[in-house]
């Protein structure tokens, strides 16, 4: 697996395209992300359809083809530096297959960040662009509206990231040792859910792989890892990050089950490093050459996320 493509660092003044991929947005939550932004000297626009709603499904920020097309209008846009999702839930897969993703390349790379859905929107970037991407807080999130830390990691990785090269957790190891690849993952069950889809890639051969979730139960967590490791997508993984679960069972029912699956891999793997649905989470940049040391509790990115 190789690094892919670093888009340009945010500088003040950056004109930042907020786009609703997945479910509904709550307004005030979008202002006060909006207020944050400005805050730090970004000229944050909001995509037209953001505060839609879909006329049938309650849980959809408006229709597919107005959800695809505010993303590729933001990203097509040559005044646009960088494109922040609002917030996750669910829709991306419904939409992803209706951009112009030659059009998308075409416009050059520029910054993207989200997570949770938008983990289906990172393996497209990283297949059909060849780009880095950030695993991070969301426009209109919560952790992101009331939590310093998550701010200021996002802050730092976009204005600053040299800064930032070095993601220190304090996690402990599950497998411990050093391990080197290229990041890649995102939300568990989004990526089980990807499995055979048209932008989806079929392995993580030479990847550190990032695995969070929320809300699942530990046999459904089971049969997500199930699934990707009979589809052959861990063969060859340089070694494994996991993040937070929220809102899962507790640690004593679920670490014996993430050690089953994941132990044989014979590759270092670490716990608790504080990316996800978790208060504080940390950026993740997606499609960078890293060492993972899963005893110090450390991923060390071999250049800035962004150039």
């Amino acid at each position: 697996m190789k690094p892919l493509n670093r888009p340009d660092r945010l500088a003040p003044g950056a004109r930042v395209a907020v786009v609703a991929p997945s479910g509904p947005v709550p307004e005030e939550r979008l202002g006060a992300g909006l207020d944050v932004l400005r805050g730090w000297d970004l000229d944050p626009v909001v995509a037209p359809h953001v505060l839609d709603r879909h006329p049938s499904f309650d849980y959809l920020a408006g229709t597919d083809a107005d959800r695809a097309a505010d993303l590729q209008a933001a990203w097509c846009d040559p005044s646009v530096d960088a494109v922040l999702c609002a917030r996750g839930g669910y829709g991306v897969q419904r939409m992803a297959d209706l951009l112009d993703w030659e059009a998308m390349r075409a416009a050059g790379p520029k910054v993207f960040v989200g997570f949770s859905d938008i983990t289906a929107l990172h393996e497209a970037f990283a297949t059909r662009l060849g780009l880095v991407t950030l695993h991070g807080p969301m426009a209109a999130g919560v952790d992101f509206l009331k939590n310093a830390r998550a701010q200021e990691h996002l802050k730092a990785t976009l204005f600053a990231p040299e800064t930032v090269r070095v993601i220190a957790s304090g996690g402990t190891p599950m497998v411990p040792g050093r391990a080197r690849g290229v990041t890649l993952g995102g939300c568990l069950a989004l990526l089980a859910a990807e499995l055979g889809a048209p932008h989806a890639r079929s392995s993580a051969r030479g990847g550190l792989l990032c695995l969070e979730d929320v809300g699942e139960e530990t046999y459904r967590l089971d049969r997500y890892l199930t699934q990707l490791l009979r589809a052959g997508l861990l063969d060859g993984v340089a070694g494994v990050l996991l993040g937070s679960w929220q809102e899962c069972e507790p640690p004593e029912r679920l670490r014996p089950m993430l050690a089953d699956r994941l132990g044989g891999l014979g590759v270092p793997v670490a716990e608790d490093f504080g990316f996800g649905h978790c208060e504080g989470a940390l950026t993740v940049p997606f499609g960078v050459a890293a060492e993972l040391d899963a005893d110090a509790g450390t991923l060390t990115l071999d250049e800035p996320a962004l150039r």
